[in-house]
């Protein structure tokens, strides 16, 4: 049986094991592990297998993963999240008709510049602002999407757990990455706002006045906490002053010291926080674990080089192949979560990116985009059942339903990175 062959074989087998409900670190390692022995030998296999581990302890560059976890969980420990909720209240035009949902979604991408984490910033958002635009008079579906697809930027705009992921996955920079990413989370940003301000002229959706919005000057004030915070972790990175593992260290470190010093965190939410920055690390690292077994049996099956001279057998538009992958990922999003997702499939599609003459940083950032469609997109939906579980009462339909007019926005983004891919490439030439 040929490499490339049996290489199929163990991809069906990976996915078969995900659809088992097996735990993806589990599901990896295993489809590494049975693929590279039947390609090397089981001796060979688990040699292999062996030698990750120390590989990771050695690589600095993952520290970084566990840093911005932790800066996250402290922030939404520490109640930033309302006081950048009436920041963006105070800037959304006040009485203006949709306002609310307007001031939820620049929320969580505020939100997302300190957390890193689009299942937190959902989760935490949802605690904030639902609550608010149900007593104003939205509509369920309404101020759900706007909460879920809001939630979706925090894995786009630095400082991003994914894009770290990618970035050690395809041995990319994390600082070209994050400079990279800036523009189109604004741009996402922006077509989420439009989509909302879109749907809120709909009969019944919201209220045709919001009111209730903090002053301006002291809901603007109330931000020097994350300003501090981004200005001296990723802007000491762009300066020059820190590598990304030492930014985000400060990053943590200020985010806690500010926490203390404001009061807004005890000992017991403190503990709490490092107690769940813990569990979701160890969580990423065992998955890391198996991907990185599962990257090295997918090179020895050869199916990169196999994608590469298929599609240049078939001399396909390159237009062709992209929207071939952009569908690929779409359907994946509906039964993967995000890292699997992601962990799964770039040792595979890079190569054939690469060899269309694309830069493996724009792919970087395509992949992340059509990734967070998947936390937002049946039957997985990571977001909704963050916010269902916080708020049963609400039928899953209706979130769903409420959600997918959102989706045009992630769309519209994906049609701008393919027809400018420059937007990408702009900032890190300007800043590195």
């Amino acid at each position: 049986m040929s490499p490339t062959l049996w290489g199929g074989i163990v991809l069906l087998l990976l996915f078969a094991l995900v659809g088992l409900r097996l735990p993806i670190a589990i599901a990896l390692m295993a489809a590494g592990v049975v693929g590279y022995a039947g390609l090397d030998g089981f001796g060979r296999a688990l040699l292999v297998a062996g030698t990750i581990p120390g590989e990771m302890i050695r690589g600095y560059s993952f520290s970084v993963v566990p840093l911005f976890v932790l800066m996250g969980t402290i922030a939404s420990a520490a109640g930033m999240s309302r006081e950048l909720y009436d920041a963006a209240r105070a800037l959304s035009r006040p009485g203006a008709r949709g306002s609310l949902a307007t001031a939820t979604i620049g929320a969580c991408a505020l939100f997302g510049a300190i957390c890193g984490s689009s299942i937190a910033t959902a989760a935490t958002m949802t605690r904030v602002s639902i609550p608010e635009m149900r007593r104003a008079g939205y509509a369920d579906g309404f101020a759900a999407g706007a909460v879920a697809a809001g939630g979706t930027l925090g894995i786009l705009i630095p400082p991003s757990v994914i894009l770290v992921i990618y970035a050690l996955l395809a041995e990319e920079s994390v600082p070209a990455l994050f400079a990279a990413a800036f523009i189109p989370g604004a741009l996402l940003t922006l077509f989420t706002i439009l989509v909302a301000k879109g749907l809120a002229t709909r009969e019944g959706v919201a209220p045709p006045i919001d009111t209730g919005a903090p002053s301006p000057r002291r809901a603007l004030l109330s931000t020097w906490k994350l300003g501090l915070v981004f200005a001296l972790s990723i802007g000491g990175i762009y300066l020059g002053w820190f590598s990304p593992t030492e930014g985000a260290a400060v990053g943590a470190a200020v985010t806690m010291l500010i926490a203390i010093a404001t009061r807004t965190i005890s000992a017991k939410g403190l503990w709490l926080a490092l107690r769940e920055a813990v569990i979701t690390s160890a969580g990423l690292f065992f998955v890391f674990l198996g991907a990185l077994m599962f990257a090295r049996f997918i090179a020895l099956t050869r199916i990169p080089v196999f994608l590469v001279d298929t599609v240049q057998a078939a001399a396909l538009p390159t237009l062709a192949v992209l929207a071939i992958i952009v569908a690929t990922y779409i359907v994946l999003g509906c039964i993967l979560e995000t890292v699997s997702m992601i962990l799964i499939t770039v040792p595979v599609f890079l190569p054939l990116i690469v060899s269309l003459g694309y830069d493996p940083v724009w792919f970087g950032i395509l992949v992340v985009i059509v990734a967070e469609m998947g936390l937002i997109t049946p039957p997985i939906g990571m977001n909704i059942f963050v916010i269902r579980s916080q708020l049963p009462d609400i039928p899953l339909g209706t979130l769903f339903a409420g959600v997918a007019p959102f989706l045009l926005a992630h769309l519209a983004l994906i049609l701008t990175l393919i027809a400018l891919p420059q937007i990408t490439s702009f900032l890190p030439r300007l800043l590195l």
